[in-house]
């Protein structure tokens, strides 16, 4: 007699967050045909609305409901310490690439990630204006509006970039097979179901950017990590990884590596300590003189430092070294990590810029 089959994995989880991503979507939809208003966190390029925060507490709320004693992170929410203590913790943004959403632009997403211990373990993706639903589980594989979904075994590989990035800096290098879009957990999803196959970004992101596309290339048998190697855990107390990222296909993200290093395409690494890899593009005396501050941001490639900011608690910057370009573009970075940096930080942060010796 036949054993019966065991359930698939967090069948119950995916099916509450694939519903709630489609009940957001719609939710972002009558936004859109009201007309939006938009407010600025730290910039332009740093929009929230006020579809932003009611897709936010919509998804929470169902969250709350199905799973009462998870954890919930979500970018739009007052964060709660209680969830560092949680084994499972819900990652959510409720609208990924709202400048797109803003502008009229298709390529915004609802992103909804389940971490287990840290791990990246279910994600649903759902982008409204194409309603297309990515939703995965590690070990249970992708679906692409319920029908399976997988990497592409293409060898001319599609690497998907930011489109800021790519009009500021990387459409001045020759990297093959780029394509230009918004939302990076859109990115991930469309890598995981084939449709592109690795991705990239110089700028740090958070937790809930990249939880659920995590999940979704993971589930596809890729992964995700730092542009310095390292893993990317979740549920940290400050939920930010302070580098560029790369993920997808792992032989396409091997590939990738090398064609980086090979260009010497920038990183910033953000809150730089002497456990970093990144430590050593400081010259030695930087490296005793900046060991106990908390306040050390570097823009490196090839390994060195191409642009330096030392900020100190109050949000003063002490430092600002290097090539303008770089420091202009560090600058950009810190200022979404840390909020509006002091009046001082813009004055000294942009040219005239010291060199970095």
């Amino acid at each position: 007699m036949t054993a019966p089959s065991s359930p698939p994995p967090l069948q119950d989880e995916q099916r509450t967050a694939e519903r709630l991503a489609r009940q957001a979507g719609e939710l972002l939809r009558v936004h859109l045909a009201r007309g939006l208003t938009v407010e600025h966190k730290t910039g332009a390029d740093d929009p929230v609305t006020a579809a932003d925060k009611e897709a936010s507490e919509l998804i929470l709320r169902g969250l709350s409901d199905a799973f009462p004693s998870d954890g919930l992170l979500s970018e739009e929410a007052a964060d709660n310490p209680e969830r560092l203590g949680r084994e499972r913790v819900w990652i959510v943004d409720p609208i990924d690439g709202t400048k797109e959403f803003t502008t009229g632009s298709p390529d915004y997403c609802v992103s909804i990630g389940l971490a287990v211990g840290g791990e990246p373990t279910l994600g649903v993706v759902y982008a409204p204006a194409t309603n297309e639903l990515f939703s995965g589980v590690v070990a249970g594989g992708v679906q692409k509006n319920g029908a399976a979904a997988g990497f592409s075994p293409r060898t001319d590989y599609v690497v998907s970039v930011s489109d800021t990035e790519f009009k500021r800096e990387l459409h001045r290098h020759n990297l093959p097979g780029m394509a230009p879009s918004g939302s990076i957990a859109l990115k991930l999803a469309r890598a995981a179901a084939g449709e592109v196959d690795v991705t990239f970004s110089m700028s740090p992101r958070s937790e809930w950017d990249i939880a659920a596309g995590h999940a979704l290339v993971r589930a596809a048998g890729g992964d995700l990590r730092r542009r310095d190697g390292r893993t990317i855990r979740y549920n940290a107390r400050r939920p930010h990884i302070e580098q560029g990222i790369i993920g997808g296909r792992l032989e396409a993200m091997g590939w990738l590596e090398g064609e980086l290093e090979a260009r010497r395409l920038p990183t910033a690494h953000l809150g730089l300590t002497p456990a970093d890899p990144a430590w050593t593009v400081l010259t030695e005396a930087d490296q005793v003189a900046l060991r106990e501050h908390p306040g050390v941001f570097v823009r490196h490639a090839g390994g060195r430092a191409l642009a330096l900011l030392v900020v100190g608690g109050d949000g003063a910057v002490e430092r600002a070294e290097g090539d303008a370009f770089h420091l202009e573009r560090l600058t950009r970075d810190v200022t979404r990590a840390l909020g509006t940096l002091a009046q001082e930080a813009r004055d000294r942060a942009l040219p005239p810029a010291r060199g970095i010796h």
